[in-house]
């Protein structure tokens, strides 16, 4: 594999390249999510591949210079023992998590991503010559500089506020910044305002710098506000947001990879870079949109405080509800003509997708028309319900987006509300609220209405939830699995 061509690299690459955009492609249909998953894997095997063995390449390439007294092996080794860890981490990783803490792996490995991006830029900024960037004793060409600036500062807000979404994902640190509410100050905005202005300005100065030996003060003064404004940006960002949050740094991650790409001449990273960074920028928009906020209100921490006073007050929690058992609502449910079922996060908590799907196997045997109704921000990160859905093999046809939904909840006999709370409240009709014209699922005009949760506890927004409290409104508290369980044996 020594001799492996650039020619061929180049073919390799773009065969690669053509597989991740089928990826793309098919993962924006639950239909076709394992095609797309088997085009991404293929795509990533092929430049696993190439690279290796552009790798050593290189390194007969080293060998032979050394050999001739003009430089030094290279260290395959390393790079083989990072592979072998990196993929052994990843592959417990991947086989322990579970769904619920999927969103969280996901941060994490942006964070990842962001990190690797600033290492690989601070060896290209150190050692030039070793990336084919310029020869010993000669200055950083301006174009790679400003690409080496863009990906730090990118790779480094990633990583850092990564970590930040990560913690608030995980709610499992006391820490104060890992808290899902949000965390605001005096002052916030403008100190984001001059560390960003401070940061393109040193970031300049590296860049504007002819000088054979890197200007790193600068660069790494830089670096170090970049990772300081990750955190800066993220923490006023509430739990409602997360989905948004998850996506932005999505994208980051993948315009962090697409710079540093530049830097390295390696058109694999600049492709597969640019394809995540646009599309996680593609999927930021749609996430907006679907909780009708401002894109960068979402990134300055423009939505926080105010929902979760709102829905804190013991007055709230005191509020009479009408409560029924399991068997209650299987009886409401067996003889209706008609139920949606709308999922949320506290489904996803309980892993009770597999109950759920025996409980409408039981309902549709006896005649019921059971659908899906899935909010595009349902759970803690895009297309989170849809996944759990399909982990339990629910047949697609019977899984609609709110758009397709929305104007059948008038006609519908029973709505069976698992888990979720921000999108199906009705507060969002209200002009005077924090969620004022966010879409939502119009779960509030079937004829009943039952709802499993645990508690009265409010959502991510913070806020009561007016549906609880209608007359055609059913509460059953309980761990959603155990409460599907006893449906299932009530139904039959």
């Amino acid at each position: 594999m020594s001799g492996i061509s650039m020619n061929l690299v180049t073919l390799l690459y773009l065969i690669a390249s053509v597989c991740f955009i089928q990826a793309l492609k098919g993962l924006s249909s639950p239909a076709t999510a394992r095609a797309g998953n088997a085009f991404g894997m293929t795509g990533m095997a092929i430049a696993f591949v190439t690279t290796v063995a552009l790798i050593f390449k290189l390194q007969a390439m080293a060998a032979a210079a050394a050999a001739a007294g003009h430089g030094s092996a290279g260290g395959f080794t390393l790079v083989a023992l990072g592979v072998v860890v990196g993929g052994g981490i990843g592959a417990v990783l991947a086989k322990k998590v579970e769904m619920t803490k999927m969103p969280e792996l996901v941060a994490a490995m942006h964070s990842l991503i962001g990190l690797a991006a600033v290492c690989i830029a601070v060896a290209a900024v150190s050692e030039p010559q070793a990336f084919g960037i310029a020869q010993a004793g000669e200055a950083l060409p301006f174009g790679n500089r400003i690409e080496l600036f863009i990906g730090t500062f990118v790779g480094a807000i990633t990583f850092s506020g990564s970590v930040i979404a990560f913690g608030k994902l995980s709610g499992k640190y006391k820490f104060r910044l890992f808290q899902g509410a949000p965390v605001n100050f005096a002052g916030q905005h403008l100190l984001n305002l001059l560390l960003a202005l401070a940061m393109v300005g040193l970031g300049l100065v590296f860049c504007f710098d002819s000088g054979a030996t890197p200007a790193w003060l600068p660069f790494l003064i830089m670096t170090a506000i970049a990772f300081v404004l990750g955190v800066l940006i993220i923490i006023p960002i509430g739990g409602a947001d997360m989905p948004v949050v998850v996506s932005m740094l999505n994208s980051y991650s993948g315009w962090a990879a697409a710079g540093i790409g530049f830097s390295l001449n390696n058109a694999m990273l600049i492709i597969a870079g640019s394809l995540v960074g646009s599309s996680g920028a593609i999927l930021s928009y749609i996430m907006c949109k679907a909780m009708n906020r401002s894109f960068f209100n979402v990134i300055l921490g423009g939505f926080g405080g105010a929902p979760a006073e709102a829905g804190s007050g013991a007055a709230k929690e005191q509020r009479p509800v009408k409560s029924g058992s399991a068997d209650d609502a299987s009886f409401i449910m067996a003889n209706a003509e008609s139920v949606i079922i709308v999922p949320g996060y506290g489904l996803a908590v309980a892993r009770a997708q597999h109950a759920l799907k025996e409980l409408v196997e039981k309902l549709t045997h006896k005649g019921v028309n059971v659908k899906y109704a899935i909010h595009p921000v349902a759970g803690r990160m895009p297309g989170h319900m849809n996944v759990l859905l399909a982990e339990a093999e629910v047949p697609y046809d019977q899984v609609f987006e709110m758009e397709d939904i929305n104007g059948e909840f008038g006609q519908t006999d029973v709505v069976l509300i698992l888990g979720a709370n921000d999108v199906v409240n009705p507060a969002a009709k209200d002009p005077s609220s924090p969620i004022a014209g966010m879409p939502i699922l119009e779960a509030y005009k079937a004829k009943s209405i039952i709802v499993n949760k645990r508690s009265m506890a409010s959502g991510y927004a913070g806020l009561d939830n007016e549906l609880f409290y209608q007359a055609n409104t059913m509460m059953v508290f309980g761990d959603a699995k155990k409460v599907i369980e006893d449906m299932v044996k009530a139904v039959e």
